[in-house]
């Protein structure tokens, strides 16, 4: 069964660090671009990073760029997402999915969203 799994997330002050994981099974996901997206109550999904399956290149939004990473452990099949100076804004639920080939043209576009996980939930509060 091709899945996608979250896990990392939980309350942090603001200021703090949490690191995501999005763990795949019934596939590899060496050659796919995995990207992360959140949403927040009352608020549009939002994309904020992805990782390239054919040369490891990234994109990060205007929102997070310089205090989120994104990586992946091939041997893992697990790709990450180191966030720091985490903010109250940056409280949403979290979900990592799989595009369509492995370029990222086609990463955090809905249509061409293949597999998603379920989510993990991030709060960001004192």
């Amino acid at each position: 069964q091709v899945q996608l799994v979250e896990s990392g997330g939980g309350l942090v002050q603001p200021g703090g660090s949490l690191r995501l994981s999005c763990t795949a099974s019934g596939f590899k996901l060496d050659y796919y671009a995995i990207g992360w997206f959140r949403q927040a109550p009352g608020k549009e999904r939002e994309g904020i990073s992805c990782i390239s399956g054919v040369d490891d290149s990234t994109y990060y939004g205007d929102s997070v760029k310089g205090r989120f990473t994104i990586s992946r452990d091939n041997a893992k099949n697990t790709v990450y997402l180191q966030m720091t100076s985490l903010k109250r804004e940056d409280t949403a639920v979290y979900y990592c999915a799989r595009y369509t080939g492995g370029s990222l043209g086609l990463c955090l576009i809905e249509t061409y969203l293949e597999v998603r996980g379920q989510g993990t939930l991030v709060t960001v509060s004192p």
